[in-house]
């Protein structure tokens, strides 16, 4: 691994390379985790381009699928998804072990093959299956303990984009990602 990601564990890196598809909170993850409100009581969400890129990334240049497993319910969320190539979406799941169930089912991909970045603890019956954990800098503290990797970022400000660089990185597609950006 590059001096960028020095701090991460020998089972970080061994997992992250087995990744087949990772998967994505949203609120506190792929945004700040504030709760915002148009003034018609519309929930307004803030996502990150970094972030948005470094998943589209993960796709193209690591093979890797992605999905979206989320408590709250928003159209916003499917917009996000939809400009990201994002083809699974759970939202409104409070019981997160029954999307992953189903995650999985449609994919074909093992749990030992997945990764997962989350924040709070709803996170954790997910967290605890896939192979890759994952959890954002500002997450809750329980979170952090079962993490194998803790990212530098806050969420909603690059954490994803921070995990989808290590996963390229371990998987040593991150060099000819950045080539294509240079050439």
């Amino acid at each position: 691994m590059t001096d960028r990601f020095s701090k991460a564990s020998t089972a970080a890196v061994a997992n992250a390379k087995q990744v087949r598809l990772m998967i994505f909170d949203v609120d506190g993850v792929l945004t700040d985790g504030g709760l915002y409100y148009g003034p018609e009581g519309e929930p307004v969400k803030r996502f990150n381009a970094l972030d948005g890129h470094g998943i589209k990334m993960l796709q193209q240049f690591g093979g890797i699928a992605t999905a979206i497993i989320t408590a709250r319910q928003s159209p916003i969320v499917l917009r996000r998804a939809k400009d990201l190539g994002i083809a699974h979406v759970f939202q409104g799941v409070h019981d997160k072990r029954i999307a992953f169930a189903q995650l999985l089912e449609q994919t074909g991909v093992a749990a030992a093959a997945c990764g997962y970045l989350g924040d709070d603890v709803i996170d954790l019956p997910v967290l605890t299956k896939v192979g890759f954990t994952a959890c954002v800098a500002n997450g809750h503290h329980d979170v952090k303990q079962r993490a194998q990797y803790i990212t530098d970022s806050c969420g909603g400000n690059g954490a994803a984009r921070e995990v989808c660089d290590f996963i390229l990185t371990a998987q040593g597609h991150y060099e000819a990602a950045l080539a294509a950006y240079l050439a």
